[in-house]
């Protein structure tokens, strides 16, 4: 297509419809394809110029299959550690992986901690949404968030204060993607996904992070931050007929109950976080022998398991 043919399509929604027909993509749709928002793909054509779609005299984007390779090019780069400042040069030039990547996570991680050891609630908030404006939500939560949660950790035993930097650091992070899902559950449709927290502890980061991540794909999550009786999790599920259940815990469970809690549960169900690791030969057992049962170690694996099962 040429550009004398992109000018005409703003006033002309029949040329539109034809320049898609052609191969011609919308910005939706790159994002659709490739899981990095569209906000994300502006802000790599503002800032970096990583990806430089053809644009209509009224600014709309079209993008070809060669933009969509140039993304998936600049992910595989940025799941290797390298900055996204960093990227444009290495994919121009196709140079070799470095063998330590310089990469700007450690200054980001480093930038949060601060704001969280200062209970600087706008620092942290500021930070956090300049990275997220710069990362799709996969490659922020495996770069960032949850190497930041291990480090946070670590520095919280046996600290002063510790306890007041957990509660509002969990308070703020639970509030932020709580926002998230919100704004985001309103933009779609269809059966959630219900994601329930039964390990009897408040503000449980991990499953936040894994609320935030799954609906960062277009899909409905409704999470309960609380555990739910055998019974009344039935109940939920008839009324809000999920398309899967998540059960999260990062403490003991008690293996010999699942088959109680989970029964009357026909769709999909998935157990995650620490407690596979605890239980890791019972719940094996387990999803061999209850229909339906997945298992995850963490969000990211929650994500690729509910995309392998065509949930997501």
């Amino acid at each position: 297509m040429k550009n004398n043919h992109l000018e005409v399509l703003d006033n002309d929604p029949q040329a539109y419809a034809s320049a898609l027909e052609e191969g011609w993509l919308p910005i939706r749709e790159v994002a659709r394809l490739t899981g990095v928002n569209a906000v994300t793909l502006r802000a790599w054509e503002r800032r970096y110029g990583l990806i430089v779609p053809h644009r209509t005299p009224k600014g709309h984007r079209l993008y070809s299959t060669a933009h969509v390779d140039r993304v998936l090019a600049i992910l595989t780069w940025l799941n290797r550690g390298v900055s996204v400042s960093q990227v444009k040069q290495l994919i121009d030039e196709k140079e070799a992986p470095p063998p330590h990547p310089e990469n700007d996570w450690d200054q980001l991680r480093q930038s949060l901690q601060d704001a969280i050891t200062a209970l600087a609630e706008r620092r942290l908030d500021d930070t956090l949404n300049r990275a997220m404006s710069l990362y799709p939500p996969r490659t922020l939560c495996e770069q960032l968030l949850l190497p930041l949660l291990a480090s946070l950790e670590q520095r919280w035993q046996g600290q002063f204060g510790a306890q007041l930097e957990r509660v509002f650091f969990h308070s703020w992070l639970r509030s932020k993607f709580g926002a998230r899902l919100y704004h985001n559950n309103r933009q779609v449709n269809g059966a959630p996904l219900l994601l329930i927290n039964q390990s009897d502890l408040p503000l449980e980061p991990h499953v936040w992070l894994t609320a935030w991540l799954l609906s960062s794909t277009d899909c409905p999550v409704e999470v309960f931050d609380w555990p739910l009786p055998a019974g009344e999790l039935a109940l939920a599920c008839e009324y809000l007929k999920p398309r899967a259940v998540l059960l999260y815990s990062s403490k003991s469970l008690n293996v010999a109950q699942l088959p109680r809690l989970l029964q009357n549960i026909e769709c999909p169900k998935l157990i995650l976080g620490p407690t596979v690791r605890i239980h890791s030969a019972d719940l094996s057992v387990s999803a061999s022998e209850i229909a339906g049962l997945t298992l995850a170690e963490d969000p990211l694996t929650a994500q690729t398991a509910l995309q392998h099962l065509g949930l997501i």
